[in-house]
């Protein structure tokens, strides 16, 4: 794949809302496995209260800094966790590019995420901003960097799945 620096903007824009499209639909077709697939090997992901973020305080209510954290996050919620059945659905808006680099772009984005529990009941679990650097290698665009800053002060329930 091309270096950023090297994309059109639309090109730019497009590649990155793709990777923002096809990393959601992941987690919200339950493809938990295929999830660290979209960071690369060093990578840092965080799910941080605002309060924190704004605070520059460090603790964040999910923290992995490889993408071998990411897979083992994921087998201990296939496999140790005990938790409700849900399903999430994501939205995503506003993706801005904020700042292009050689082979990564720096990338912030709102999302809210609704979940359903399997009586059939679905509400706002959680809400925030996304700022991501996404790299671009060979193995195409992926995040090195994302970090889910949510505005919602509090987590009804066990937070297992990705945000």
């Amino acid at each position: 794949m091309q270096r950023p620096a090297d994309l059109s903007r639309p090109e730019l824009q497009y590649a990155v809302e793709q990777l923002q499209r096809d990393y959601v639909e992941c987690i919200d077709d339950d493809r938990l496995e295929e999830w660290p697939e979209f960071f690369t090997e060093s990578c840092l992901y965080q799910v941080i209260p605002r309060e924190n973020a704004d605070r520059d305080l460090p603790v964040a209510a999910m923290h992995c800094d490889s993408r071998g954290m990411l897979r083992d996050r994921v087998v201990a919620l296939r496999h140790a966790n005990i938790y409700a059945r849900h399903y999430y659905r994501h939205l995503v808006s506003n993706i801005n590019i904020k700042a292009v680099e050689d082979d990564a772009v720096r990338v912030q984005s709102n999302y809210v995420v609704m979940q359903t529990l399997l009586d059939g009941t679905t509400h706002i679990y959680n809400a925030g901003r996304y700022l991501d650097k996404i790299e671009f290698g060979a193995d195409g665009a992926k995040f090195s960097e994302k970090v889910a800053i949510f505005d919602t002060y509090r987590i009804p329930n066990l937070m297992v799945t990705p945000i």
